[in-house]
């Protein structure tokens, strides 16, 4: 008999069905085996060596697609039930195929459904439930003297009305299978079925606990995932990236090897040249000094670009464009920007049972997607497009609130939380950080406040966090392939006007709770206490949405509580207003907007200009009198991307710097590059000189 095929979407077998977790198929119900039992030859790259290093793989691939890629899986649980005569057993025991398994004890035929009950451990084996054990308290020797049968008395739906009898006449109902100690007595026999029957663990012996098949708490995936930052969102990357299989050899760097560079030169029309793509080639494959990154490394590479912002441009996959703060906003958020495209990447590197892995458990040990003995250097990932916004507060403006008596309160009794739940699970307690809920707090009320103002649903639109030691603000961006994915709706709330709004409404909504005054007063609540002022009536979100679980939230970072109103953040940043340089910039951009020449400000110049120096400002007011169109302000340029270029028209290789670097200014001209410094002639000079060149 064939073999059947059953259907999943690519993004499932990340979030939803990846390796070691139940597929349900019609009348069955499979296991999905793991990656090196994946055939590679259907399955693409994905570009974003960042994600790729963090994880200590050398290449990430989507998961095939369509009737021409099949992932293999096994048959998971073994155990089955016959609908008509309720015998229970293997394929074996109930003379069934494997293929397509039917009871052959009766006549008729009655197709196979798997057991409803599996046992788990917290080390991710998993195994068929132990009925024999379960009716007798042991495992008898012999099958054949003691066949058992599981059937429903009808009289109700709980577990008290399954019962598990043996032809030996014992019998006894599930009603106690999902208590903690059932099985206590039993230790856990290492199983691991994704991996093939032959790789247990032995030495584990942890007590199983009785799920149900079909049980969220069976399979939680550990993902890892990157935002796409320059020069990894770069055209010129994903390129090498897709052709990886040959340039990744050491003979592509070889100078016998350029007409093969030439040849992929041509092919996209000389969009980058040889000598760039070789770089390419060597930073992403060749680049042995690079150490493997952590995932507070990401978040920061990730915070500086957004903070940077980028220019958009045909060939990237991010934009970061910088808006003003609203100016009734000003004197706590430090900046804001307009991400018109990002790219998300999100990599499977493991997955955990009964318990996901959290910040409650950071140390544990994922289970493995692949054999010890047969190790991969590539791990399942899958790539999506969307936009959001950014808010970044004054780390040392949060500081300074978080040294309050207030601040420092709300904090101490979080701790006081987290210590007592870990000593009661006997773990080390979680770090626990008031900025971190203040800024996780705020990120909950723009969300819901998006979900009014963008059109799109909670569930949608997705948190990223950055808390570190210069760094304090949130992405919130919807990144999905679905109808909710990349419309445009979040990025154009960052406008000033629309942010003002949102952030007003969002603000006032949260500041009273229809669950007042019990929830502003908590003093603990949600999972573990990890909450204070925080439920479904304010600040929870959608699961999907946040980071943390819905915990680590408290509305008093922002508002106050009753007896000590004015003393949260908000209303202490409104005495005690920002003093930093980026909030400085913005008003300073804001001035120039008023003293721009009535040429400039009908002219595409108007946002460069807005964003430049003085010595810039007097070149681009001649460079708009000679009719010169805009080139790239800002660009990112150098072998790794690490110099930037003032002004620049790539297509003439002119650039014009402000100041001298002598590597940098030394790689343009071996680049073959024009380089003007405006500190070498007058600016209706240099306007002259870059009117002739840049075209």
């Amino acid at each position: 008999m064939a073999k059947k095929t059953y259907a999943a979407r690519r993004s499932q077998l990340i979030s939803t069905f990846g390796v070691g977790s139940l597929f349900p198929a019609e009348n069955n119900s499979f296991m999905i085996t793991s990656i090196d039992q994946w055939d590679q030859k259907h399955l693409k790259p994905v570009s974003e060596p960042r994600l790729a290093r963090s994880l200590n793989v050398s290449q990430l691939l989507l998961p095939p697609a369509g009737a021409r890629g099949k992932i293999p899986v096994v048959r998971f649980p073994q155990m089955l039930v016959c609908p008509n005569c309720d015998r229970i057993g293997t394929v074996k025991q109930l003379q069934a195929s494997y293929e397509d398994p039917k009871c052959g004890l009766c006549k008729s035929l009655a197709p196979l459904t798997p057991s409803r009950f599996v046992i788990a451990c917290e080390d991710g084996h998993i195994d068929d439930f132990p009925y024999a054990y379960w009716v007798h308290g042991y495992s008898p020797n012999d099958d054949a003297e003691h066949l058992l049968s599981l059937a429903s008395e009808g009289r109700t739906s709980s577990l008290a009305d399954m019962v598990v009898r043996c032809s030996c006449s014992k019998s006894r109902t599930m009603v106690d299978a999902f208590n903690s100690i059932a099985l206590k007595e039993m230790k856990c026999q290492g199983n691991r079925p994704w991996l093939g029957w032959g790789y247990r663990e032995r030495e584990c012996g942890k007590p199983p606990k009785t799920v149900q098949r079909g049980a969220s708490n069976v399979w939680f995936p550990v993902v890892r995932s990157a935002i796409s930052i320059p020069p990894y969102s770069e055209f010129l990357s994903k390129v090498v990236t897709a052709n990886a299989s040959q340039l990744s050899k050491p003979q592509a760097l070889e100078p016998g090897s350029t007409w093969v560079l030439e040849g992929i030169v041509e092919s996209f029309d000389g969009r980058f040249s040889v000598d760039e793509l070789r770089a390419e080639i060597k930073r992403q494959f060749h680049g042995s000094d690079e150490i493997e990154l952590s995932e507070d490394q990401l978040r920061e590479q990730e915070f500086m670009a957004l903070m940077n912002g980028r220019r958009d441009s045909p060939d990237t996959d991010f934009v970061a464009e910088k808006v003003a703060v609203p100016e009734s906003h000003d004197h706590w958020i430090k900046a804001t920007r307009k991400v018109t495209r990002l790219r998300e990447v999100r990599a499977l590197y493991g997955f955990s049972r009964l318990h996901p892995r959290s910040e409650d458990n950071p140390e544990a040990k994922p289970s493995p997607l692949f054999p010890d003995d047969n190790r991969q250097d590539w791990l399942p990932a899958i790539e999506t497009l969307g936009e959001g916004l950014f808010i970044a507060l004054d780390r040392q403006h949060v500081e300074a609130w978080a040294e309050t008596d207030f601040a420092a309160g709300r904090q101490k009794t979080l701790r006081y939380n987290a210590k007592r739940s870990a000593e009661q699970r006997g773990q080390d307690p979680v770090p626990v950080s008031i900025v971190e809920t203040l800024i996780h707090t705020l990120s909950h009320i723009v969300i819901d406040q998006l979900s009014l103002d963008a059109g799109y649903p909670a569930s949608s639109i997705r948190e990223r966090l950055y808390v570190g030691e210069d760094q304090v603000g949130v992405l919130l961006y919807t990144a999905s392939s679905d109808s909710a994915g990349s419309l445009g709706g979040i990025a154009a709330q960052a406008g000033p006007g629309r942010l003002c709004a949102a952030l007003d409404e969002g603000l006032f909504r949260t500041s009273w709770c229809s669950a007042d005054p019990v929830c502003i007063e908590s003093r603990g609540s949600g999972t573990d206490a990890r909450n204070l002022a925080a439920c479904h009536c304010c600040v929870l979100v959608p699961e999907t949405s946040c980071e943390l679980f819905n915990s680590n939230l408290d509305r008093g970072t922002l508002f106050g509580v009753h007896g000590q109103i004015g003393l949260g953040f908000r209303d202490w940043a409104e005495l005690n207003p920002i003093q930093s340089s980026g909030n400085a910039a913005n008003s300073q951009a804001d001035a120039v907007v008023d003293d721009v020449p009535d040429s400039v400000r009908q002219s595409p110049w108007l946002t460069v200009f807005a964003e430049s120096g003085p010595s810039l400002r007097e070149l681009i007011s001649e460079l708009v009198e000679a009719d010169v169109e805009p080139g790239d302000w800002g660009a990112d340029i150098g072998p790794d991307n690490q110099w930037q270029i003032d002004l620049s028209w790539a297509g003439a290789r002119v650039a014009v710097l402000e100041d001298r670097d002598e590597k940098r200014d030394d790689w343009l001209a071996e680049e073959g590059w024009t380089i003007y410094h405006t500190n070498d002639f007058s600016p209706g000079d240099l306007a002259d000189k870059l009117a002739e060149k840049a075209y």
